[in-house]
């Protein structure tokens, strides 16, 4: 299975684009044996619309166009649900074992994910209540992308 990272914006270079990288680095090395590929990251333009609704739905349809037919969608998105690493984990190896070909979790704009993208999505998770900036939530997805690996390899990374 095919793990996507989509987010609507580019990172910077700078200390948080070098961590999610060293996450995500981390995360391609150990992947394989667990029949995982990637994680792939997608950096979409930010819509140009006026409105914030219509700007959503542009970014919407950007994040649709890069999915895979038939991928597991996780909409990132501050009133989803908070999952231990653990059932993030056992979230991920269900889709892969129920044969999904990918599994993307998608972060939206500045002005958040289209309500019609969170209603697509079969999973709405948030990393608490708190509102994130989009640089900390790319580093957040992609340690909890490593440590989702390293639980489901027995790896003592995850020590909760």
């Amino acid at each position: 299975m095919k793990l996507i990272l989509g987010a609507v914006g580019r990172l910077k270079a700078g200390p948080e684009r070098d961590l999610a990288s060293r996450y995500l680095e981390r995360a391609r090395a150990a992947a394989r044996p667990l029949g995982l590929s990637g994680p792939d990251v997608r950096e979409l333009e930010e819509s140009r619309a006026r409105r914030p609704e219509d700007r959503k739905i542009d970014e919407a349809k950007a994040l649709i166009a890069i999915l895979p037919p038939g991928a597991f969608i996780v909409a990132l998105d501050e009133r989803g649900a908070s999952l231990s690493s653990e059932k993030f984990a056992g979230m991920l190896a269900k889709a892969r074992d129920e044969g999904a070909p990918a599994l993307a979790l998608l972060i939206g704009g500045p002005d958040g994910l289209d309500e019609a993208m969170r209603q697509r999505a079969q999973l709405t998770m948030a990393f608490g209540a708190m509102t994130w900036p989009h640089q900390l939530v790319r580093v957040m997805v992609a340690e909890q992308i490593y440590r989702a690996i390293t639980i489901l390899s027995g790896h003592p990374y995850h020590r909760a």
